[in-house]
């Protein structure tokens, strides 16, 4: 019997796969969670160490704002183990490491500009002997006048960067309509991103001054510009490589630069391998946060609460260089409207220099910080006319078919909240809650029930319109196997998990067949970083159009070998449909192989209709949004300042999700990580500017004990209208907006003291001493009524 004839014989024998085979869709495991639950999983750290590494650690600035009158270094290059001390005259290259301003030298050169500021590197023969050094050092200063708040910059107009303006319509004369206004001011606080796994990077020389630097970062290809400044070299010279990271929350997108250089600096310097590992405090205190925000606001409303007229001008804490400030000032501008429709607005936002670590990417990029303030104008104007929040929100929503419009011009095409809202306000009983609620506070004077919902609307895409494109290679190897590289990095996020399903559903394979390997800058080169809650769309789109390209050969060459059209031949199961035949993959890639088809292929993906005009902060700056709503019951013990929080119902709009199981542990773990921020964890500097909250004996991040016990999160059944990988949407940063619920029910509770009449001045983080002021001022107000 021939090929065609067993293939035929084998299709007669075996049940026909069904047409809804699908690899994508389902929920899978975390391609490394068996690796991470044995400890088995290679981070950073655990790479094995070559013959002769050194270890190298930072000195750091002791002084805020200082001129450095003199140096000793003696005592270091003298102790146990130090091989080499190196200052910023010792950089072969750029003293550099900002990825947008060249303002952020690797090392400090005769003026310190925060406490924390790397000034020298210290390189031994062992992790402890070389920390051990770099605190003997005996450095005398000249001490400047140091900025170290919002307030403090936006009085000293003292900016990073020029100030933003975006202003829609004439709210001047919309406000001489408003039948009421509201006016105060609101401060939220930064974030450490406290990943599991510090900043680290092992640098390698290599032959004809290469280099090989693995380290812990998210965005490869912008180390590997970094350290070839630094080093005064070519890119090609440099390759940066990355298998995981045990978290990154964006503070390894743009801060891993100065471990990675430092360690390289240190490499070329002494000849050989050099690793650079903090602990957590250095880490702390080098590195930069979630910005903190102060808000000044002025809204207008109509007598129904339906808002007519907005002014906020926001100020962030950027520290002492720019960094990524301008793109998430950018952000929050475009967030400040949340899901509410603004006809007259002007924002205002500015980057103010501080004398403290530079900030940087944090988990929503600006977005929370914009949108928080919206919801926090809302929550006071339902207080003050008398009405459920809820039904402000809700006449304030933007529209279908007019009302639709972003002060920025975009227009929103696959607006859903309004339907979202409605399923979770009945899923959640908010309504019978909430009477409930009502009963139980007026028969508790000690213990206080809050309860509120807040919605989402998140765009996606990076604001800078050239990040927004993606590569991928894809190997089919002889034995039907196959192999995928792509620029993002995996995190924990899951994104290789999704990625290989992508791979396997377009090339017919169960996902057992596929792996993905290192991103690695000498494979898939000028990648962006793996931010914007874009890492899936766009890596998981050049990977599709890299497999596709493959399964069209292998079509091509089935159609030619059993006849039919290569259109016809279908790729499900692990099998090959072909001419009324089934032959298995792995059978189809051999004959190919034997007749000189090519079994890899690169793709590419660049997002489409993305525009930005930063001069007039206008464009089409997302490819779409994400939508969300959350639920959230607290109990408040107005004595103390505790807070429990009861039960979440969390709705959020993934799309047509690629894998459920990791999306609803992204949203999980985002709405978790975002109550910390507005709850639990204050960053706090002392007078001389150095950060006191640098360890996790000081800085409290929730813990399981904080988690609600009554969690319930769904995922809202909606394709995404626009064409992203099989119509799914971004899972990161948007569902961070969802704990917004949790402050919000807090300042219910605290309101409930005073029977909801007096709007309680709650800051976040709503920490138990910011609840006991909100509390005590809300008491004071009763007691002078």
């Amino acid at each position: 019997m021939n090929d065609a004839g067993i293939a035929r014989a084998r299709a007669e024998m075996e049940i026909p796969v069904s047409n809804d085979w699908a690899e994508v869709g389902r929920a899978r495991k975390h391609e490394s969670a068996e690796l991470h639950v044995r400890g088995q999983a290679t981070y950073t750290d655990d790479i094995a160490e070559l013959a002769g590494t050194l270890h190298a650690a930072l000195g750091l600035s002791a002084r805020a704002h200082a001129r450095i009158t003199a140096i000793d270094l003696d005592p270091v290059r003298a102790a146990r183990g130090v091989v080499a001390v190196l200052l910023a005259s010792d950089i072969p290259g750029l003293n550099d490491c900002g990825p947008i301003i060249h303002d952020d030298p690797i090392l400090a050169d005769g003026l310190v500009q925060y406490v924390g500021q790397p000034v020298f590197i210290v390189v031994a023969d062992s992790h402890d002997n070389a920390r051990r050094a770099a605190r003997l050092a005996r450095v005398e200063y000249e001490e400047l006048p140091a900025i170290l708040t919002p307030q403090a910059a936006r009085a000293a107009a003292s900016y990073v960067l020029p100030p933003m303006h975006l202003a829609r319509g004439d709210a001047a004369e919309a406000f001489t309509r408003a039948a009421h206004v509201v006016k105060g001011e609101l401060s939220v606080g930064g974030q450490e991103q406290f990943y599991l796994e510090g900043q680290i990077a092992y640098a390698i020389p290599g032959e004809d001054r290469g280099m090989h630097v693995y380290c812990s970062t998210q965005h490869p290809s912008e180390m590997q510009h970094v350290v070839a400044h630094a080093l005064g070299l070519h890119s090609h010279h440099v390759t940066v490589e990355c298998r995981r990271m045990g978290g990154g929350f964006g503070g390894k997108e743009s801060q891993s630069a100065l471990w990675a250089s430092a360690a390289a600096i240190a490499a070329v310097r002494t000849g050989r391998p050099v690793k650079l590992r903090a602990d957590r405090d250095d880490d702390m205190l080098v590195t930069g946060k979630r910005h903190c925000f102060h808000y000044l606001y002025e809204v207008g409303y109509d007598v129904e609460g339906r808002i007519l007229a907005a002014r906020v001008d926001m100020v962030t804490r950027a520290g002492f260089s720019a960094d990524l400030s301008g793109p998430v000032a950018t952000r929050a501008v475009c967030h400040f409207d949340n899901a509410y429709y603004l006809s007259d607005v002007e924002i205002r936002a500015a980057c103010g220099k501080t004398n403290t670590q530079s900030n940087t990417a944090f988990r929503g990029f600006g977005g929370p910080q914009g949108a928080i303030a919206i919801e926090y104008v809302l929550d006071e104007i339902a207080r003050n006319l008398g009405r459920d929040p809820l039904d402000i929100r809700r006449l304030n929503f933007y529209g279908t078919q007019e009302r639709n419009v972003t002060p920025y011009g975009q227009t929103i095409v696959d607006n859903v909240i309004g339907k979202l809202v409605d399923e979770l306000e009945a899923s959640s009983d908010y309504r019978a809650r909430r009477a409930a609620i009502a009963d139980y506070n007026r028969g508790s004077p000690v213990l206080k029930k809050g309860l509120a919902l807040t919605p989402l609307k998140f765009g996606i895409a990076f604001n800078v319109s050239h990040l927004n494109q993606a590569g991928a290679l894809v190997h089919v190897y002889v034995d039907g196997s196959i192999l995928v590289n792509h620029g993002g990095t995996e995190m924990g996020q899951g994104i290789n998990t999704k990625v290989m399903q992508v791979v396997a559903h377009e090339l017919g394979v169960e996902l057992a067949r596929v792996r993905a390997t290192a991103t690695n800058t000498s494979k898939v080169s000028n990648t962006s970083a793996t931010a914007a809650s874009t890492g899936a769309d766009l890596n998981g789109k050049a990977a599709q159009d890299a497999a596709r390209t493959i399964r069209e050969r292998l079509a091509s060459f089935a159609a030619q070998q059993y006849g039919g059209a290569a259109n016809e031949v279908r790729f499900a199961a692990g099998t090959v449909f072909v001419a009324g035949l089934a032959l298995p993959f792995e059978e189809l890639v051999a004959k190919a192989y034997l007749a000189r088809v090519q079994l890899w292929s690169d793709g590419f993906y660049a997002t489409p209709g993305l525009s930005w005009d930063a001069k007039t902060m206008t464009g089409h700056p997302f490819s779409y949004f994400a939508y969300g709503a959350a639920v959230s019951e607290v109990v408040v013990d107005t004595l103390t300042g505790e807070f429990k929080l009861l039960r979440v119902d969390a709705l959020y709009d993934a799309g047509r999700s690629l894998n459920p199981a990791i999306d609803i542990g992204q949203v999980e773990g985002a709405f978790i990580q975002g109550m910390g921020w507005l709850t639990t964890e204050e960053l706090w500097w002392n007078a001389a500017g150095k950060l006191m909250t640098h360890a996790p004996s000081t800085y409290k991040i929730p813990g399981v004990s904080d988690c609600p016990e009554d969690f319930r999160v769904r995922l809202f059944d909606n394709a995404n209208v626009e064409d992203s990988i099989h119509r799914s949407k971004a899972v990161g940063e948007p569902p961070l907006l969802l704990p917004f619920s949790v402050f919000f029910a807090i300042r219910d509770a605290i309101s409930a003291v005073g029977e909801h009449k007096i709007n309680p001045p709650l800051n976040a983080p709503a920490t138990c001493e910011a609840i006991l002021d909100a509390v005590s001022f809300v008491e004071q107000a009763v007691a002078r009524a």
